[in-house]
């Protein structure tokens, strides 16, 4: 079980990004943190994976506080040093049980070139495979789908539902409910710093309608000034 206990991590002095937060998250799971621009997602993720440094509270796995060596984490937007292959990128995660050909077969890289010539879907998928190379018990993924394909979106939804079945606790944020409803064992409602709402499988219909409903109302009074 990774437990959070009243986290509060700020970049300014007097202006908190997450306040007093506190979640628990079963392992052998798949967790979505669901949120709006804004809401502390990116943030919450650094601070667990040792990027930020909280101000106040624990983050424990287990008996333990929870260590960067536990973590594999794939950042949003992700940095390759220049003049490299694909290759020498992955060569870069030591993982002698990793077979990289085998893997590549899902991902359809040409390893072989220079990551600076890759689309930016392509990059995408490199960096999820240098990920999933690292063998962690614990997977932080911010963003994941963004940027791939249909086709690359499908297959990586399958492996993190293999990784579940084989002990992997996963963690995924996404501005986009949908693409967390039909994966994640439980969601979790990140606003204004503070996880609002838990919900497990049972809990996704009504959560989803509940937040649309809120969203919706909010900004009703906006767009009908827009006389549309």
């Amino acid at each position: 079980m990774i437990i959070i206990e009243d986290l509060n991590v700020s970049y300014e002095r007097g202006k908190s990004v997450l306040k007093d937060l506190s979640l628990s998250l079963p392992e052998d799971n798949i967790h979505g943190v669901v949120g709006l621009n804004g809401s502390g997602k990116t943030t919450l993720l650094n601070t667990m994976f040792g990027l930020k440094k909280q101000d106040s509270g624990t983050i424990m796995y287990g008996d333990n506080v929870l260590n960067k060596k536990d973590i594999a984490y794939l950042v949003t937007d992700n940095y390759f040093y220049p003049n490299i292959t694909g290759n020498e990128y992955l060569g870069l995660f030591k993982n002698v049980n990793f077979d990289t050909e085998k893997w590549n077969k899902v991902f359809k890289l040409p390893l072989d070139e220079l990551i600076e010539n890759y689309s930016s879907g392509m990059k995408k998928k490199l960096a999820i495979l240098g990920t999933l190379k690292q063998d962690k018990p614990i997977l932080i993924l911010d963003e994941p789908f963004n940027g791939l394909d249909i086709e690359t979106v499908r297959v990586l939804r399958e492996i993190l539902l293999k990784l579940k079945e084989n002990g992997k606790t996963i963690i995924i944020t996404s501005h986009i409910l949908e693409t967390l409803t039909n994966l994640c064992d439980y969601i979790h409602y990140l606003e204004g710093g503070i996880i609002l709402n838990s919900k497990d499988k049972s809990g996704f219909k009504s959560f989803e309608k509940e937040i649309f409903n809120t969203i919706k109302a909010r900004n009703r009074e906006i767009i009908d000034e827009l006389k549309i």
